[in-house]
């Protein structure tokens, strides 16, 4: 089976009635390694800011920079340092270490800064990570940018979090466009789903109502197979075999909402979102290419933008992006037209690369 042609047996999205977008009221808080946020704590005294590249986005979300190498006392600028062992998880267990140079022994005083910046990410209501890949403290898939390596991940605070189920995002995605908008809506998602209530059938299947448009795009077999069981669950609200049940779906649907979509997915699930909103409002949105046109991947972004506030301000479910935080901006899909870039790559057809 060609994964490239699955989006193609999708169903065209029929929300049921009544469920209407999830539009969050409060910030999302997520943390964030300093030395992506603009902060200097590199070893070389350096930074980086990948905030930047969301523009007035990025205040769409609370900070929380953390960096687990300054608060293990090793200051600014230090020696580098590396995980020496199996991983950075199996420094926890004293079955590896961290090393500077000279092999001076830093595993106890990182994994104290590590704790400390965890504590920091509790109090501040954090479940999101946006990491530094390639740090043996924050690394996720590497510990080392050197020669292509990847070391031993994950890092020493990266095992941590994810131990703690952090929704954990790398920070050279936030400067692509597409990688960002698909983090983003994914995101936003795992947040509100964390807290959704579960306790009735009606708040079951509203959840899955919202959700599983999404769901079908990111892993199709397991959305029909738990739209199957969820229609044919037998247990009573209250009991421990329903809390058994809907502790399972919760697990599951935010483990699917950790995993990347891929561009032609994405393409696909915004030809048929696309066809929804316009044959429920009549009428198409002005700054929406027809969907058969060309266009760069920045300018999907853009467009699907326009597609969430268009589908918020008529109290639609856009599938797509079932979860939305505005802010202080209206909910209407009036917007500047975007700018097109000329450096922009037409996007493939359905079946092509999946590179983006």
């Amino acid at each position: 089976m060609n994964p490239a042609s699955e989006p193609d047996r999708l169903p065209p999205p029929v929300p049921a009635p009544g469920y209407g977008p999830v539009l969050l009221k409060d910030r999302p808080i997520v943390g964030i390694s300093a030395c992506c946020a603009g902060c200097a704590v590199r070893y070389n005294g350096k930074s980086l800011d990948v905030l930047k590249a969301l523009g007035r986005e990025k205040m769409d979300f609370i900070w929380q920079p953390v960096c687990p190498e300054c608060m293990a006392g090793l200051g600014v600028p230090r020696d580098p340092v590396h995980v020496v062992g199996e991983s950075g998880a199996a420094v926890w267990t004293g079955a590896a270490e961290v090393k500077g140079r000279g092999g001076r022994k830093v595993g106890p005083q990182m994994m104290e800064g590590c704790r400390a910046c965890l504590d920091a990410l509790r109090r501040s209501g954090t479940r999101a990570f946006v990491y530094m890949d390639g740090s043996p403290s924050c690394g996720v898939y590497r510990t080392t940018l050197k020669d292509r390596k990847r070391g031993h991940p994950p890092g020493v605070f990266g095992s941590l979090l994810f131990d703690e189920g952090y929704f954990l995002v790398p920070a050279a995605d936030l400067q692509s466009p597409v990688r960002w908008w698909d983090w983003k809506r994914r995101l936003l998602a795992f947040l509100w789903l964390a807290d959704a209530p579960l306790s009735t059938r009606a708040e079951l299947y509203g959840v899955w109502h919202r959700l599983k448009f999404l769901a079908q795009e990111l892993d199709d077999p397991w959305a029909r197979s738990t739209g199957r069981q969820l229609a044919a669950i037998s247990v009573h609200p209250g009991t421990p075999e329903w809390d058994r049940e809907v502790r399972t779906f919760r697990t599951e649907m935010m483990d699917r909402l950790r995993r990347p979509s891929r561009p032609p997915r994405i393409l696909n699930s915004f030809r048929k979102h696309y066809g929804y909103l316009r044959k429920r409002t009549g009428r198409p949105v002005p700054q929406v290419l027809p969907p058969e046109e060309a266009r760069s991947w920045t300018r999907l972004v853009q467009e699907m933008g326009a597609l969430e506030r268009a589908a918020a301000a008529e109290g639609l479910l856009f599938g797509a992006s079932p979860v939305l935080y505005l802010g202080r901006r209206r909910i209407s899909p009036e917007a500047p037209e975007p700018d097109p870039t000329p450096s922009d790559i037409p996007l493939p057809e359905i079946g092509g690369s999946d590179d983006a």
